[in-house]
């Protein structure tokens, strides 16, 4: 921070989440801005640190004034414990963070870590999700299991013993621990880039920095999509309950919705995984072949493995089917402008499906290698994700064939039909 160089700053922010509350003496607001001298577009934005109050110089806080004010509340359909403000600037005293001009880079290293914490957020509501639902299944009762009756002392089997329940489960339960490997990798990768940084190591930090941001869109983009998939399974488990206020998983429903939207829309996330990561990278796709050769390394390690064999033949088919599905889309660019933007999400969705197949044939290979040595109870944990990685590859996987098929497609099946035909408002 640049103490040195104060702006004032006027303008309006809006989507501030905690933008006013009183758990804190002070709060400290990152702005973008445009210093009077600036160049034109994105190069010319500058950003500044903006506190509601200005801090004097024996570190007191001059509360005689706001130097910013909330101006609204926004009225949400979820995450009502958080005030989302509408925050005012008037000649507001602001201090330059880094460059200036260089804003927008600057952001990004911000932006980069809402978006890992957007992520946490899904996952957590994946977490939420099941955690909820399974207590549910456990009590409730309704019909027979079709296999033949569980509970014949009772009126009916507990909905858990249903297949159709326990699919929903299993999505959920798969989902939020194949999420939280990938998470927990990228913890690693950040690890090692902050010690990379303290030893002044530049091209290992840069590295890592690369790595995380291959990982970064997959996080935020992906797994908060599931996350809603995962919230609309706990209200399903619950049946009529679910929408009922008093279970509270309409409220994680709601709750979750946000994290799809926070920090750039799961569109935004695609485009930036796909264009800005991948195809106008420098050289292009270098990324993808260092964690696409990191997964065939592994593949190949353990082919002869009888127990891992299936998992990592079918992991080695989509990683040269996600290298192929790369390459058509960036073969087709220069002659459809518009297929990164039609192909993005669907290619988000493929590449997400793949890296936590990844995630979960490594944790089965540590399962099967613990397990023989293991103790009732540590052994039990291991089967469990032995068969969760099963139901993961040999049900949810397949949804990768869909993602493919579409993101072929091209984009004149959504460019040729006419504005006013979309929908007639007139």
């Amino acid at each position: 921070i640049n103490a040195e160089y104060m702006g004032r700053i006027t303008g309006e922010k809006i989507f501030i989440s905690c933008g006013e509350h009183d758990m804190s003496d002070n709060i400290i607001h990152i702005v973008l801005a445009r210093l009077p001298d600036a160049p034109p577009g994105t190069r010319g934005i500058s950003l500044f640190l903006v506190p509601k109050y200005i801090v004097n110089p024996d570190g007191s806080l001059d509360t005689s004034k706001k130097n910013c004010v909330c101006s609204s509340i926004e009225h949400k359909m979820g995450i009502k414990g958080a005030c989302t403000s509408v925050m005012v600037f008037n000649e507001s005293v602001g201090y330059l963070i880094g460059q200036p001009n260089k804003g927008l880079k600057h952001m990004f290293t911000f932006m980069n870590m809402a978006r890992l914490g957007t992520a946490i957020q899904g996952i957590g509501t994946m977490e939420l999700a099941l955690q909820n639902a399974v207590p549910y299944a456990r009590e409730r009762m309704s019909m027979r299991a079709l296999s033949g009756t569980k509970e014949p002392n009772k009126a009916g089997d507990r909905i858990i013993h249903h297949s159709d329940v326990r699919r929903m489960l299993l999505i959920q339960k798969a989902m939020a621990e194949g999420g939280r490997c990938l998470l927990y990798r990228v913890g690693q990768l950040a690890d090692k880039f902050m010690v990379a940084h303290e030893k002044g190591d530049e091209k290992e930090r840069n590295r890592y920095e690369d790595e995380m941001g291959l990982y970064t869109p997959i996080l935020k983009g992906f797994l908060t999509e599931l996350s809603q998939e995962a919230a609309y399974y706990g209200i399903q488990v619950y049946g009529g309950h679910g929408f009922i206020k008093e279970w509270g998983m309409e409220q994680i429903a709601r709750d979750a919705r946000i994290s799809t939207l926070y920090e750039g829309t799961t569109g935004v996330q695609a485009l930036d995984l796909l264009g800005r990561k991948l195809l106008t990278s420098k050289p292009p796709l270098r990324l993808l072949y260092g964690y696409t050769k990191e997964i065939l390394g592994f593949c190949s390690a353990n082919l002869t493995n009888p127990k891992l064999a299936p998992m990592v033949l079918k992991l080695t088919k989509l990683t040269l089917q996600w290298w192929a599905l790369t390459l058509n889309i960036l073969a087709r660019a220069s002659r459809d402008k518009e297929i990164v933007g039609a192909a993005s999400v669907d290619y988000l969705f493929f590449s997400g499906y793949v890296t936590i197949a990844h995630q979960w044939a490594v944790m089965a290979a540590k399962a099967h290698e613990k397990l023989p040595k293991a103790t009732s109870e540590d052994a039990d944990f291991y089967k469990a994700k032995i068969q969760t990685a099963e139901f993961y590859y040999q049900y949810i996987l397949n949804r990768t064939a869909f993602h493919s098929k579409a993101l072929k497609a091209g984009s004149k099946i959504h460019q040729q039909i006419k504005e006013e035909w979309i929908c007639r408002t007139e």
